[in-house]
């Protein structure tokens, strides 16, 4: 089965029901001045981002933005979950990331010229986020110096991440490949040798588009780890008893 047949897309323009932000809604202002792209701002070049800014509603598999598409826009995950994705020659979509609360995307867009989208993002559930103008972004730092070496060191730990992202994708083994993503989605805070428990960020056969194999691949490799004793599988959920085994099986 395909991804096209495990997720039906309800394609639409972008999201309709947009609504003023309201900034005293006290969820949103620590969530995003929290970000490290706005780490350092204070509260005056916050305000004055955020009273430029909308927050967005999208439905359940809602698109928010289309590949290729003109960016003047990033984004701000206020609630829900997002997944980017591209469309190939062949027009097979794959998967690229997910997105939590908390997190910034589409934010390269900053200094891109043109300024247009690389990839699509769908809400996989309804989902919240805050629509933040490239330009009044730009202008914030050029009038404040100070902040763009804020911008840049965040640029530099996302180019960090995907230099990480792209060594795991090139390993041609297919379990190695899922073993390491696992090992990725393990929470960190927790005391050596404790066993560990992962909820995939993506249902199954998007988490197989991502590590680029077929669902049924996945299912495969998933229950020779469970045979082997790594991993307990309940749903979307993984409890790893023994992380440092797994350490050790990813570095066999």
């Amino acid at each position: 089965m395909g991804v096209s047949e495990c997720i039906a897309h309800q394609v639409g323009d972008r999201a309709a029901n947009h609504g003023t932000l309201a900034l005293s809604d006290d969820d949103m202002l620590p969530g995003l001045g929290s970000h490290p792209l706005f780490e350092g701002f204070c509260n005056d070049d916050l305000d004055e981002i955020l009273n430029q800014s909308r927050q967005v509603r999208l439905d359940h598999h809602q698109l928010l933005y289309r590949q290729d598409t003109p960016a003047h826009h990033f984004y701000f995950v206020l609630r829900g979950r997002l997944r980017l994705y591209r469309l190939d020659a062949s027009g097979v979509d794959r998967t690229l990331d997910s997105l939590s609360p908390g997190d910034c995307f589409a934010e390269v867009m900053i200094y891109a010229e043109p300024a247009r989208y690389a990839c699509y993002a769908e809400a996989l559930k309804v989902s919240e986020v805050i629509m933040i103008p490239v330009r009044a972004y730009r202008e914030l730092l050029a009038s404040r110096p100070q902040y763009a070496e804020i911008a840049l060191r965040h640029f530099a730990g996302r180019a960090v991440s995907r230099f990480h992202d792209l060594e795991v994708m090139t390993i041609q083994n297919a379990r190695d490949r899922l073993v390491r993503y696992l090992i990725d989605l393990m929470p960190q805070a927790v005391p050596r040798g404790t066993a560990r428990e992962v909820e995939l960020p993506l249902p199954k056969c998007l988490v197989a588009s991502r590590l680029a194999m077929q669902p049924e691949t996945l299912s495969r490799m998933l229950a020779e780890l469970k045979s082997l004793g790594l991993v307990r599988v309940n749903r979307s959920h993984l409890l790893i008893p023994e992380p440092d085994r797994l350490v050790a099986f990813a570095q066999a």
